[in-house]
């Protein structure tokens, strides 16, 4: 069943309530406009949701934790990448457990990025 945008938003909206423990300390780094890059949590995107996303650098960023691994989640993975940058944006995965073990250190990775792109 297709989401349709305002499910999508009222997901997302829920989603932000409701974050994963490498997402709140991802976010806690990433909320404070660090170098001047402003993101987004939990931001809709056609059908989809992405954890973290960059306007100015137009990059997405996903927090994957083990679960990514299983399943169907790498073809669904790889679905969300493909219309990522169809709509002209990058997509960056980051692990979960390195979010846990340096929050900090991986914010700086991901605003380094971001700069890259600007």
């Amino acid at each position: 069943m297709a989401r349709t945008f305002r499910n999508t938003i009222l997901l997302a909206r829920k989603l932000r309530k409701t974050m994963s423990k490498p997402k709140i300390m991802l976010w806690q780094q990433l909320r404070r406009k660090p170098r001047g890059v402003k993101f987004r949590r939990q931001h809709p995107l056609g059908p989809y949701i992405l954890d973290f996303y960059s306007p100015a650098a137009k990059l997405a960023i996903e927090v994957d934790g083990a679960a990514h691994g299983m399943g169907n989640r790498p073809e669904r993975d790889a679905r969300r990448d493909a219309f990522v940058l169809k709509e002209g944006m990058e997509t960056l995965r980051v692990s979960a457990r390195s979010v846990l073990e340096d929050p900090t250190g991986m914010a700086d990775q991901i605003v380094e990025y971001a700069k890259g792109r600007l």
